[in-house]
């Protein structure tokens, strides 16, 4: 493991926390001002909808496939997920994201700031039925 100058963290292979919209999080990096972890949605699972209150996302689809719905105001969308694509979650957006698909969807997503605690993720209505 790397000084904390210079952080370093391999992926684990068990989660280190289910996220309170039921995906599994394995924490990477994390710095004064944004942390990066790796979220896994068991495959044709569909999170809970929540929006965050401070923090905004950055996500990489790694493998899988599936779909991400965000909603802010009046405004909504739902977007493919497909290994490659990004996507941004600003702060205070709902969204839900699902798997349709017989592999695990794992994304890399980077969070800033750092996530600050459980209290930070509400849950809202969303487009599907969770099952996680």
């Amino acid at each position: 493991m790397a000084s904390t100058d210079f952080p370093a963290k391999w992926i684990s292979a068990a989660p280190d926390v289910i996220a309170a919209d039921g995906s599994e999080v394995r924490v990477l990096c994390v710095t004064a001002r944004g942390a990066m972890a790796m979220f896994t949605l068991p495959s044709h699972a569909v999170s809970k909808a929540v929006a965050h209150r401070t923090v905004e996302e950055l996500w990489c689809v790694i493998r899988g496939r599936g779909r991400i719905w965000r909603k802010t105001g009046d405004r909504e969308e739902i977007t493919d997920l497909v290994p490659g694509l990004s996507v941004a979650i600003p702060t205070g957006t709902h969204f839900q994201f699902r798997n349709d698909g017989s592999q695990p969807l794992d994304i890399i997503a980077a969070t800033m700031p750092p996530w600050p605690g459980d209290a930070e993720a509400y849950f809202v209505d969303g487009a599907w039925d969770p099952t996680v």
